[in-house]
């Protein structure tokens, strides 16, 4: 099921009524789940390699707190975090200042940013973790056969 953009995230506690979550594709309601999204987003940072491991490292350790408390929408969301870091990053790497598109409209030239790009590969391999970790797939796929 697609994620359900119709909801008052405003008004939701999603630990509190996990049923509510759908995983959605990719990166999804990254920004709209509460309380994952302020728990999260304070750590979630890809400026220097540097910064990239610090903040990767923490929210990974997030993942795994979620799921020794059995959380899954935790571990979704910490997923989902990781995901963007890795995408924010390469789109920094490829494109400077993180445009794609320049004032036409037009794909920009690439111009690769190879400190951007480490920051980028940092993320990717926390994410490729937790995105093939066996109790997090087994609790999606209790909770989409559960609430879609």
């Amino acid at each position: 099921m697609a994620f359900d953009y119709e909801l008052d995230f405003a008004q939701i506690n999603f630990r509190d009524q996990p049923e509510l979550y759908r995983v959605g594709r990719g990166e999804q309601g990254v920004l709209l789940v509460e309380p994952y999204k302020s728990e999260i987003l304070p750590h979630w940072r890809f400026k220097t390699p540097e910064i990239a491991k610090v903040s990767s490292d923490k929210i990974y350790q997030l993942f795994l707190d979620y799921q020794a408390a059995g959380d899954f929408v935790g571990m979704d969301m910490s997923r989902k975090f990781l995901q963007m870091g890795y995408t924010r990053s390469r789109r920094y790497a490829n494109y400077k200042g993180g445009r794609k598109y320049d004032e036409n409209g037009d794909i920009k030239e690439r111009i690769i940013d190879e400190e951007k790009a480490k920051s980028a590969t940092i993320f990717e391999e926390k994410w490729k973790i937790v995105r093939e970790n066996e109790a997090y797939l087994k609790l999606k796929k209790e909770h989409q056969k559960k609430y879609g």
